[in-house]
C-alpha cells in the first residue's frame, strides 16, 4: 500500500503547500505541463502525490480515497456533516487565510450586528412578504451560525459566482462568503458586520480517520509525523 496525499492542483495553494512540505524535507513535484494532474513525493518512498480540486479533497478524505489531505478548513467543515469521525486535522499551515463573513449593504445604516439583521429580517419580511435573501456558497456553516444566534426570517440562496455582486443584481439582500481584506466587499458597497465572523478559514492538513491504513502505511505516517513535527 502506498499512502495518497491530496494537494490542490493548482494557484497559490499548490504552490504554497509545495513549499510547506520542501521546508520538511519533503518535496513535492507536478509532473508535465500545468494542465496534468500528475505528481510525485521526492524524500520518502510510500508516499504518493494526488492533485485534486481544493472542494474535492474534504470528501476524498471522508471516503477513504485518499490518506491525507490539504484544504481549507471551511470546506472541510462545510462539506463533512461528521467531522470527527471521518478526519483528524493535523496540522494549521499558516497561509491560505481567508474568514467567512456576513456582510450588508453599508447603506444599512442601523444594521452593523447580528441582533439588527434579526430585527431587519423580521422588518423586510413583513414590508415584502418573503424572506430577507442572504447568497452564499456555504450553506451549513452559515446556517449553524445564524441558528446559534438568534437570526431568523431569513433564506440562504445558492451562489457559486461573483457572490459579492448579488446584492448590486438585486438577488439577495446581504451576502456570507469568503473574504482575505474586504476590497472586494467594500467596491460591492458592502460592509462585515462587527459580530458576523462565521469561521476564520486557513490551509490544513488532515488525516482520513477511514482510509485503509496497512503496518506499512503506518509506518511511513510515523515518519511523515516526525518530519513534519507532527
Amino acid at each position: 500500500m502506498t499512502i495518497k496525499l491530496g494537494v490542490p492542483s493548482k494557484g497559490r495553494l499548490m504552490e504554497k503547500t509545495f513549499e510547506w512540505f520542501s521546508a520538511r524535507g519533503l518535496r513535492l513535484a507536478k509532473d508535465g505541463s500545468e494542465r496534468e494532474y500528475a505528481g510525485r513525493v521526492d524524500g520518502l518512498d510510500g508516499l504518493e502525490l494526488v492533485l485534486l480540486s481544493a472542494g474535492e479533497i474534504p470528501r476524498d478524505l471522508a471516503a477513504g480515497r485518499i490518506h491525507l489531505g490539504v484544504t481549507g478548513s471551511d470546506l472541510v467543515t462545510e462539506k463533512l456533516s461528521n467531522i470527527d469521525a471521518t478526519v483528524q486535522a493535523l496540522a494549521p499551515m499558516g497561509f491560505g487565510g481567508a474568514d467567512l463573513i456576513i456582510a450588508v449593504p453599508q447603506c444599512w445604516v442601523d444594521v452593523d450586528t447580528l441582533d439588527d439583521l434579526d430585527a431587519a429580517a423580521a422588518a423586510f419580511r413583513k414590508a415584502h412578504g418573503f424572506r430577507l435573501r442572504i447568497a452564499t456558497k456555504y450553506h451549513r456553516l452559515v446556517r449553524d451560525f445564524l441558528k446559534a444566534n438568534g437570526v431568523a426570517d431569513y433564506q440562504l440562496v445558492d451562489s457559486q459566482g461573483a457572490t459579492e455582486g448579488t446584492v448590486k443584481n438585486e438577488t439577495a439582500e446581504a451576502i456570507a462568503d469568503i473574504t482575505s481584506t474586504g476590497e472586494t466587499l467594500r467596491a460591492n458597497g458592502l460592509k462585515i458586520l462587527v459580530d458576523g465572523l462565521v469561521h476564520a478559514s486557513q490551509a490544513t492538513l488532515y488525516k482520513s480517520r477511514v482510509a485503509d491504513w496497512s503496518d506499512a502505511d503506518r509506518a511511513v505516517m510515523a515518519e511523515i509525523e516526525t518530519r513534519l513535527e507532527l
